[in-house]
């Protein structure tokens, strides 16, 4: 190994209810701090923390809450982050956050610290879930990616669909590290009869929604599959594990429509959470511009196969061990019949097998070697705003 290196990691919207990166950034802690090295995380709350973890040194700088977000919150004080990080004096800087938190590749270079972004979304993608037209939306995702790339002497992948749009603008310094799932404690082993016959008859397909339920990740479509499904003869019913700004729309909507949907809220409890997954016939995975997918890839752990987004990542994720689906209730509840016309063996064997291929230590290993390799390519402030053209 490498000497230790003080890996001062960097995250907006992490709060103790988020999910996928909040998961990613402990788990990566946890394997940076194993491996010998010396984790130190910072993140937004409501005060300030300074606390010792399973995933190394944790810093909460108070940060004010982003409206309509369901609880996120930013690192907005530029200066009480500059602050942290001089007295941190980090050997690498990973960064969370393309947007807000972008400034930080120029403080890094100017102290001569090699910066890697982490990026785990496509920004396309997200533009057009706000209704930007495709040719303006890859205008803009471009001008994104390029500042970012400049700005940073790593940047950082988890998926072949977030890579495409820097592998588009010619950036050779780009590392893709896929995350991975916990396989000892997400097993098909935790599915129990009991737990299932709390949610569904034997002849009732139960369907999990495991997500937060925020614009973005278009829960709705959960509850518009649920209605297809049953208006075609299919009796399926469906458990919502997760909370947000929608909760209560969708909640009025599933009592309107008289749908036999669940809403568990946010389901703190780890093994609950595997029980509930394992014990589920199918997981939907409805978010367009879903990255990695930890709910999914947990699903698949659990030995139960995913209906995912077409627009996402997660269809080169789950494989065969899913279906990628249009992004309508049709298209969601045909899905969800096709895989239920698989064998449940089978179906179920091969959503395990999928997953064993992503691991934690795999995960760690791809990142500790993008930080240990890398060198500040040069020192000095962030590279200039493009000119705007005239239109």
């Amino acid at each position: 190994m490498t000497r230790p290196l003080r890996i001062v990691r960097l995250a907006n919207f992490v709060t103790p209810v988020s999910g996928g990166l909040r998961t990613a950034l402990r788990h990566l802690g946890a394997g940076y701090l194993a491996a010998g090295h010396e984790p130190v995380l910072v993140v937004p709350g409501p005060e300030h923390r300074d606390e010792t973890t399973e995933q190394g040194r944790v810093v909460t700088l108070p940060g004010p809450v982003l409206p309509a977000s369901g609880g996120y919150r930013l690192l907005t004080d530029r200066r009480a982050v500059e602050r942290a990080l001089a007295a941190l004096a980090p050997d690498r800087l990973e960064v969370s956050d393309r947007t807000t938190l972008r400034w930080t590749g120029a403080w890094a270079r100017a102290h001569g610290v090699p910066a890697a972004m982490v990026s785990h979304e496509n920004a396309t993608g997200l533009l057009r879930t706000r209704g930007v037209p495709e040719p303006l939306a890859r205008a803009l995702a471009d001008r994104l990616n390029r500042r970012t790339a400049r700005g940073y002497d790593t940047v950082v992948c988890t998926t072949a669909w977030a890579a495409e749009e820097f592998q588009r603008l010619g950036v050779e310094h780009l590392v893709q590290a896929p995350l991975g799932v916990d396989l000892a404690q997400l097993h098909p082993d935790r599915r129990s009869a009991a737990v299932r016959a709390g949610y569904a008859e034997p002849d009732q397909p139960l369907l999990v929604l495991c997500s937060r339920l925020s614009p973005e990740k278009r829960p709705w479509r959960a509850l518009e599959a649920l209605a297809e499904l049953r208006r075609t003869g299919t009796p399926a019913r469906l458990v919502v594990a997760g909370t947000g700004p929608l909760r209560a729309k969708l909640e009025a909507r599933a009592r309107r429509e008289q749908l036999p949907a669940r809403f568990l809220g946010h389901v703190a409890d780890r093994d609950g959470l595997s029980g509930l997954l394992a014990a589920a016939d199918v997981v939907l995975a409805p978010g367009p511009i879903e990255t990695f997918g930890l709910a999914a890839l947990e699903a698949l752990a659990c030995g139960t196969p995913v209906v995912a987004s077409r627009s996402s990542a997660l269809p080169g994720i789950i494989g065969g061990a899913g279906l990628p689906a249009p992004d309508t209730g049709e298209g969601f509840a045909a899905a969800v019949r096709e895989l239920l016309d698989r064998p449940e063996a089978a179906r179920r064997a091969a959503a395990r097998a999928r997953a064993e291929r992503y691991t934690w230590s795999a995960a760690v290993a791809a990142f500790l070697a993008a930080h240990e390799g890398a060198v500040s390519r040069s020192v000095g402030p962030e590279p200039a705003p493009e000119p705007e053209r005239a239109r």
